[in-house]
C-alpha cells in the first residue's frame, strides 16, 4: 500500500459514534427524500429487501415504491437527463455479452464468464474482488463489532453485492439501470442462495438517497470514472458513511499522463462512432484517475488515499513495457485506492 501524500424519527438513540453503533446493531436504514431532501422514513434492513408500500414524502408529496424489487428514487428529470446514455449504454453492453439468459453465469461471477466473451475483464474483476476480501475488509473489519454495511455504488447486476452478501455483509446496490440483462434486475438471480435478496436502489451516485453517516464503507466498483464531476461523486459517498468509514474506489483505469488519458477517449469515440454509427457523448464522464486527479480529491475533501497495487498476471505487468517498446501510448492500469472518513 502506498500514500498518495502526506437523529432518526420514532427511535430513540444515543448521540455521536453509541449512535451510529446502535443504529447499526439495529440494522436500520434511514432514507432521504430524492426531491426535496428531507428525511422520510426509517426503515429495518430486511424490510427493506423485501416487497414494500411506497413511501410518500410529507414535505413536498414526492413517492419512492419500488417496481419489481427495485426502490426507484430517480426524480422525473433527473430520468429525462440520462435517458440518451442509458439507451446507448445498454445497446453496447448488449453488443458486448454483459448478461445471459442462464442464470449459471450471474451466479459464477467474478470468477467466471460462461459467454467467454469478456472472459479477461472478469478474471481483472476476480483478482481485485479477491484482493479486497482478503486484504482490505478484514482491516476494515477491525474497528466494526458487526457485519458492514456497504454500499455497492455502480452495482451493474449485482455481482459484488452477492458475493459480499455470502460473506454477511449488508450490501446495499445502486445503479441507474434497471434492466435484467446488465443492470439491478439481473440481481434476481442471486434470490435462488441468499436467504434474502439484498435492498437494489436506482439512484444516481451524485444524488443517493440515505441519510448522513449510516455506512461503513463505500464501494465504487468500475464505476467511479463514470461520474461527471469526481468531487460531488466523491464528497457524496463521504456524506453516507459513518466517521471512520471506508471508501474504495476499484477497477476504473489509471494514467500516468494526463494526455494518454485523452488519447484513449479519441480512440474509444471513433471506435464507437465505427461500431454503432453515433458518437457517445451523452455524459461528461470523467472516464479515468491520473495521480494529480486523486491528489485534488485528497485536497479537497481531507483524506489521504492509500493504493493497493493488486497482481493481475505477467503479461498484464508488461504491457506498459510492450506499449513503450512498440511507440504506442501507456495503456491503462487498474489499482484499488482506499480513503478512510476522518472522526470528528
Amino acid at each position: 500500500m502506498q500514500s498518495l501524500s502526506a437523529t432518526m424519527p420514532g427511535v430513540k438513540l444515543p448521540i455521536g459514534r453509541q449512535a451510529s453503533r446502535a443504529a447499526q446493531s439495529m440494522q436500520f436504514i434511514g432514507l432521504l427524500c430524492p426531491a426535496c431532501k428531507a428525511d422520510l422514513t426509517v426503515i429495518g434492513y430486511h424490510v427493506l429487501a423485501g416487497p414494500h408500500e411506497a413511501i410518500h414524502c410529507h414535505e413536498c408529496s414526492a413517492s419512492v415504491f419500488q417496481q419489481q424489487g427495485i426502490w426507484l428514487t430517480l426524480p422525473e428529470e433527473r430520468e429525462q437527463y440520462y435517458e440518451s446514455f442509458i439507451r446507448d449504454y445498454e445497446a453496447v453492453r448488449k453488443a458486448e455479452s454483459r448478461g445471459s439468459d442462464c442464470p449459471e453465469f450471474y451466479l459464477s461471477l467474478p470468477y467466471a464468464d460462461h459467454t467467454g466473451r469478456n472472459s479477461w475483464q472478469w478474471r481483472i474483476r476476480a483478482r481485485t474482488f479477491r484482493y479486497i476480501e482478503r486484504k482490505i475488509l478484514p482491516e476494515i473489519m477491525e474497528d466494526w463489532t458487526h457485519p458492514l454495511s456497504v454500499l455497492d455504488l455502480g452495482a451493474g447486476n449485482g455481482w459484488l453485492s452477492y458475493r459480499l452478501a455470502n460473506l454477511g455483509h449488508r450490501p446495499i446496490a445502486v445503479d441507474i439501470c434497471t434492466n435484467a440483462f446488465d443492470g439491478l434486475g439481473a440481481a434476481v438471480h442471486y434470490r435462488q442462495v441468499l436467504p434474502v435478496l439484498f435492498p437494489r436502489f436506482r439512484a444516481e451516485l451524485d444524488r443517493l438517497p440515505f441519510r448522513n453517516e449510516q455506512f461503513d464503507c463505500a464501494i465504487f466498483n468500475a464505476s467511479f470514472h463514470y461520474s461527471e464531476n469526481y468531487d460531488r461523486t466523491l464528497a457524496e459517498a463521504i456524506r453516507c458513511l459513518r466517521p471512520g468509514g471506508t471508501v474504495i474506489i476499484a477497477d476504473s483505469p489509471f494514467y500516468r499522463r494526463e494526455e494518454s488519458g485523452q488519447q484513449m477517449l479519441a480512440e474509444r469515440r471513433k471506435a464507437f462512432e465505427r461500431r454503432f454509427g453515433t458518437a457517445s457523448e451523452n455524459l461528461a464522464s470523467r472516464e479515468y484517475l491520473t495521480r494529480e486527479r486523486l491528489v485534488a480529491l485528497e485536497l479537497r475533501h481531507s483524506v489521504e488515499w492509500e493504493m493497493h497495487q493488486v497482481w493481475y498476471g505477467l503479461r498484464w505487468a508488461c504491457r506498459p513495457l510492450v506499449a513503450a517498446l512498440s511507440r504506442r501510448r501507456e495503456p491503462s492500469q487498474f489499482r484499488i485506492y482506499t480513503a478512510q472518513v476522518k472522526t470528528p
